[in-house]
């Protein structure tokens, strides 16, 4: 009996062992998706397919990384807001098959995006995706975010004070990063089907994981979190309170909000096979409690990929209403007037 349990013992301990060695090895591989099995990184079409106005950007990140991006403009002299737009873990800009959708699916909601909302749209191939270089880490991709809005803020044939990131999945952990720590350069922020961790989506996608590895939300041992490279915690991001020590009593603690003071749009697929709905309950929840500028719509026959088809009409005016709300366009007749108003109160 005693050598049975010794085997027992053993067995299981080796089952741990080879599991956190997979860990440490293939992580990046479950995490980061950039090609589907049997496709190619290459884009086999361009927005010019769907008749759009693009460019071919090309753009270097702080650690020399040449990444590649799609602008796509409204109308040429278009002064619309423009969306920064964060993809999923899996394919290119453009390369997804996913649950029958097809490869040029993400551009088609671009399309209709573009048309609804009367905006431009930049899409950028993170790196080591599409036709960008390097490999994917969550330190790399949070640089190539930086990159892509630090040239849409350059830009001058676009309004810059009405930039907003839309992120989806894995692209809302990138956004709601970006726009936290870029308070003013980013007018807004839409999220979309987004999970509160990688943390937490171990748990989801391996369920016996989530005995060693959860984020804040979990109520396990975590004792396997020190492992993961790209936690891309998203729920502390939107909603993170510190302790911070008063200088002058050296014994007293201020709890601090240190979170994405810009207006949010939560918009959750209620059917969503990947991402469990409840975690963008918990991102709104979590940011709400700090952000009084936070909206949550749920649709309740919105997948993963397929939230704005699903969501139809009552997507697209969610949608527009929130950025007629929160970036406004501003008139010309409107600012002039401000600064009469303005020199006449002095």
């Amino acid at each position: 009996m005693v050598s049975y349990m010794g085997v027992l013992l053993y067995g299981v301990g080796g089952i741990v062992v080879a599991g956190m060695a997979l860990l440490v090895a293939f992580q990046e591989k479950l995490v980061y998706v950039p090609v589907l099995p049997g496709l190619t990184k290459s884009y086999p079409v361009t927005p010019a397919r769907l008749r759009l106005l693009y460019e071919d950007v090309w753009l270097r990140s702080s650690d020399g990384v040449r990444l590649h991006a799609w602008f796509i403009k409204a109308l040429p002299e278009s002064r619309g807001p423009t969306v920064l737009f964060f993809q999923e873990n899996a394919g290119s800009i453009l390369t997804m098959i996913y649950h029958h959708i097809n490869i040029a699916h993400r551009l088609e909601m671009v399309r209709i995006m573009i048309q609804r909302l009367q905006c431009n749209v930049f899409m950028l191939s993170y790196r080591g995706y599409g036709a960008s270089d390097g490999y994917p880490s969550q330190h790399g991709i949070t640089k190539d975010a930086q990159a892509a809005l630090d040239h849409l803020s350059q830009r001058t044939d676009i309004d810059t004070s009405r930039i907003v990131v839309f992120g989806r999945s894995l692209g809302g952990a990138v956004g709601a990063l970006l726009t936290k720590n870029n308070p003013d350069k980013v007018a807004a922020l839409i999220l979309e089907n987004t999970f509160t961790s990688i943390l937490d989506m171990a748990g989801v996608i391996l369920p016996f994981l989530k005995w060693f590895i959860g984020g804040t939300s979990s109520k396990g041992p975590k004792l396997l979190n020190f492992l993961v490279r790209s936690p891309w915690s998203t729920i502390d991001v939107v909603g993170q309170v510190v302790e911070v020590e008063l200088a002058i009593f050296r014994i007293a603690f201020l709890e601090m909000a240190i979170t994405i003071k810009q207006p949010i749009l939560f918009l959750s697929g209620l059917q969503d096979e990947m991402v469990p709905p409840f975690h963008m309950q918990m991102l709104y929840g979590k940011a709400a409690a700090h952000n009084r500028e936070c909206v949550f719509v749920d649709f309740p026959n919105g997948m993963h990929m397929d939230t704005w088809l699903a969501g139809g009409d009552h997507y697209w005016r969610t949608t527009q209403q929130f950025l007629e709300k929160h970036v406004p366009e501003i008139k010309e007749h409107d600012s002039s007037h401000d600064d009469k108003g303005d020199s006449f109160s002095s």
